[in-house]
């Protein structure tokens, strides 16, 4: 089976390391949340931070709405974290961004477990 937004992703993912690999873990999320805005421009990757997606119940749109950190070319969630290991709720928050969006496919990364960055590529 053929990944979505093969390349796509994986320039997202090598800005992250890029930040990973230049600050470390240890920072505040809103730390490599600014890194990495500056690593995707820098890369020429075109995103949007904190964008507000609209969420509706039986038709009527909610005033409620979700803030996924980053959505890169129009089309991709990331959704950033500084925690000691992943947890399916961080997985669940992303599941939920991609059920109240169009959006195909979502990548949660983790700056905050020492000696490695994680990542993952959630499909809806």
């Amino acid at each position: 089976m053929e990944l979505i937004y093969k390349q796509e992703a994986f320039d997202i993912i090598g800005a992250c390391f890029e930040v990973y690999n230049e600050m470390g873990s240890g920072f505040l999320e809103d730390v490599y949340q600014e890194a990495l805005e500056d690593e995707l421009s820098r890369r020429l990757i075109p995103f949007v931070a904190k964008p507000k997606l609209e969420i509706y119940y039986k038709g009527r749109l909610l005033t409620k709405k979700y803030e996924p950190d980053v959505v890169a070319w129009s089309k991709i969630i990331v959704e950033l974290k500084a925690v000691s290991g992943l947890t399916d709720e961080h997985r669940a928050q992303v599941h939920n961004y991609l059920k109240a969006s169009s959006f195909q496919l979502g990548i949660l990364v983790n700056f905050g477990k020492p000696k490695d960055l994680q990542y993952e590529r959630i499909v809806r």
